[in-house]
């Protein structure tokens, strides 16, 4: 049993760390960005390529993968979001960067191949590690330290108070002198980075591929959902119980029901507690 539980909790860390981006990014802008998973895409197939490829050193990998990150972060921010809310308060961001995640994924495709690739190994180690191999533990570790290292930086930095400012009242942020442009573009560098090394430390989980970006968008938003908006503990909490049910229902029930119990989570979960396990409720004044 142990041999389905830690891949599970692997693969549910993961799903945890995108919600930790996704997090980040609504913090400052109040927007879900479709392109959330992609950028964990990018941070696999980039380090996979820059140390398979181009044979560097797996740290240079990992440096270029969380820059890939960055830079794609940066990208989605001043194409799909800035100029959506600067003219509309609706929703509209949803069909930006939808859009601007379908032409990265098909580029990338084109350039990659459409079929997986595997990463490679970081740390010499034996393949009959089981468990303890690094192709678990690193994604496990990698969510927990974000999430730790995101509250540090949200309550002792400077940068990390402004995304707290704009996360309660961005118009007031911008009344006392705050560059909310700025800010927010900060925020989704800080974001892509984060999601580029979620994506380098899963890669030989996941291996490299150009469509895995779609599913762990999903999947790291029903994480977000489960743990609740705005919650670092909470989205490791999501993460963790969605990567374990899934483990479980494809051991008892078999591979094809991953995405049933997934969603039936998400259902759940928005029926009995909406804003989430951890989640705080939104008071609406009428």
């Amino acid at each position: 049993m142990l041999n389905v539980i830690i891949p599970g909790l692997a693969i549910g860390m993961l799903y945890a760390a995108v919600a930790l981006v996704y997090n980040v990014m609504y913090s400052t802008s109040k927007v879900l960005s479709v392109t959330t998973g992609h950028i964990a895409m990018l941070g696999g197939v980039f380090g996979a390529w820059f140390v398979s490829t181009l044979h560097l050193h797996w740290s240079l990998g990992l440096l270029g993968g969380v820059a890939v990150g960055a830079a794609f972060g940066a990208l989605t921010e001043l194409l799909a979001i800035r100029r959506v809310l600067n003219r509309s308060d609706e929703h509209l961001w949803l069909l930006s960067t939808l859009a601007l995640a379908t032409i990265v994924q098909q580029a990338v495709g084109l350039w990659w191949g459409t079929e997986p690739r595997p990463f490679p190994r970081l740390i010499t180690q034996d393949f009959s590690a089981g468990v303890l191999d690094q192709k678990f533990w690193l994604p496990i570790a990698l969510a927990v330290l974000m999430a730790v290292g995101l509250e540090l930086f949200y309550r002792r930095t400077l940068y990390g108070k402004l995304f707290l400012a704009m996360s309660e009242d961005a118009f007031a942020a911008r009344a006392r002198g705050v560059s909310t442009d700025r800010i927010r573009i900060a925020s989704y560098v800080l974001s892509g980075a984060l999601g580029g090394l979620a994506g380098f430390a899963a890669g030989q989980l996941t291996f490299a591929y150009f469509a895995l970006g779609l599913t762990l968008t999903l999947n790291g938003f029903i994480a977000l959902a489960v743990g609740g908006l705005g919650s670092n503990v909470g989205a490791l909490i999501g993460g963790a119980a969605l990567g374990l049910l899934n483990a479980l229902a494809s051991f008892w029930f078999g591979g094809s029901y991953q995405q049933t119990i997934a969603v039936g989570l998400l259902m759940v979960v928005l029926l009995v507690r909406p804003e989430g396990l951890l989640g705080s409720k939104n008071v609406r004044p009428v």
